[in-house]
């Protein structure tokens, strides 16, 4: 018997290769806005926050007012270039026909983007009607906080040390790990760079994988794997 009655999955980053497109229209409106920032750095290092926490952060560093209008400006360009731009993980699908355990998306970003994202690129019926954003649980409830895995978990009732999630930031496995689950890092998509292993691994992940045809087997190593 699996060790897992829950796969939890990030979409941006694991699902989707969203956080190069992100991190390319964000780097841009902080560098007109007098924060120059490269979309490496965007990438390696604020992967996984929402733009607003980015912009607040920006704002403490650098004592650069930010101005409130670059929340929506980001926002109606991001959704432009991802409606446009954006593609499904390679491999994923391989994965997701493999896994048999139930599975759900927890995620950061809003609910009418993932619908977007998800439909774009074939995945909305590997997951149904098991997504969740953690923006629609509140704005102080994203990710680096616990609350939507908790959240997804509680949707199948099941026990936190029974689930494992699937993560590319240091703020999702630093959540996910709050809520008491294990965690596989992944460092496919575009927007990795050389640490991003590393860093998974300290902020919590067992292991890390950078091609998502390997998760089914690591997802059933990881079963026999006690912690």
């Amino acid at each position: 018997m699996s060790g897992f009655d829950l796969i939890i999955f990030d979409c941006d980053g694991v699902l989707v290769d969203s956080e190069i497109i992100a991190a390319q229209v964000e780097s841009r409106l902080l560098t007109e806005a007098g924060y120059p920032i490269s979309v490496e750095e965007m990438g390696e290092r604020f992967s996984g926050m929402t733009w607003k926490n980015i912009l607040l952060e920006v704002e403490r560093e650098a004592s650069i007012p930010i101005s409130a209008t670059l929340l929506e400006k980001s926002e109606k360009l991001l959704d432009a270039r991802l409606a446009r731009d954006v593609k499904v993980i390679e491999g994923v699908k391989f994965a997701l026909s493999r896994l048999t355990t139930q599975r759900c998306i927890c995620s950061n970003s809003s609910s009418a983007r993932l619908d977007m994202m998800l439909t774009k690129v074939g995945l909305k019926p590997y997951f149904e009607s098991h997504v969740y954003s953690a923006k629609d649980l509140g704005a102080d409830r994203v990710k680096p906080k616990p609350d939507i895995f908790l959240h997804g978990a509680k949707q199948f009732a099941v026990s936190p040390d029974r689930v494992v999630v699937i993560e590319d930031s240091v703020h999702g496995i630093t959540g996910a790990r709050a809520a008491g689950m294990r965690v596989i890092g992944f460092t496919g998509a575009s927007h990795s760079y050389p640490s991003h292993a590393d860093k998974l691994t300290d902020a919590g992940a067992e292991t890390v994988i950078s091609r998502m045809q390997d998760l089914p087997a690591t997802i059933a190593a990881l079963s026999e794997w006690a912690i």
